[in-house]
């Protein structure tokens, strides 16, 4: 069976949505929390796997404890852009809380998105990220036990990726004082 995005006449008579009426649904009431908006068009966010909260919370954990100040760690919290407005699992944004009363950030200087079944999905957000000059992007896939560090950022996409291992030391490029081995945002076994 085809999926209806899939098909060029149907793709064709979809009907974008803009950041401002995407805030407009929501103060209605009428979008999910469970939801983003990505290119114009409103997606379902995957439900979230123990796997995945581990890893999550296990690289939170390191982040709020080697952020330097002038820094603000943000879980799950939207980044706005042109058309797109991502809540990457964690952002680590220049400024801090009371920054951000009146409006989203519009980029940031890490982001990070843990990818148990998403990895597909997350790197085509990558895109989103480069896009806006976000410096650094890493993707925790926590099953195969490595983590994808993209950079370089250009309109097109990321021109750099590394992929490292549980065994190899990730040191943000971006934000001076962040290094861990990638083991300590794992669990012992998988």
């Amino acid at each position: 069976m085809t999926a209806l995005l899939e098909l060029p006449a149907f793709r064709e008579r979809v009907h974008g949505l803009s950041v401002e009426d995407y805030h407009r649904l929501g103060d209605f009431g009428i979008l999910s929390t469970e939801v983003e908006l990505l290119r114009g068009i409103v997606v379902t966010k995957l439900p979230k796997t123990p796997l995945h909260e581990l890893a999550a919370q296990k690289l939170l954990n390191i982040l709020l404890a080697q952020v330097p100040k002038g820094f603000t760690v943000r879980p799950e919290r939207p980044l706005t852009t042109r058309d797109s407005e991502p809540e990457p699992d964690i952002s680590v944004v220049r400024g801090k809380p009371d920054d951000w009363a009146r409006v989203h950030p519009s980029s940031a200087d890490l982001v990070v998105e843990v990818a148990v079944s998403s990895v597909a999905f997350d790197e085509r957000k990558g895109e989103i990220y480069a896009e806006i000059g976000v410096p650094e992007y890493w993707v925790v896939r926590a099953e195969e036990r490595e983590v994808d560090v993209y950079s370089q950022p250009t309109r097109e996409g990321y021109a750099a990726k590394t992929t490292l291992r549980e065994k190899d030391v990730l040191v943000c490029k971006s934000i001076t004082g962040i290094q861990f081995t990638v083991a300590e945002i794992l669990p012992a076994s998988v």
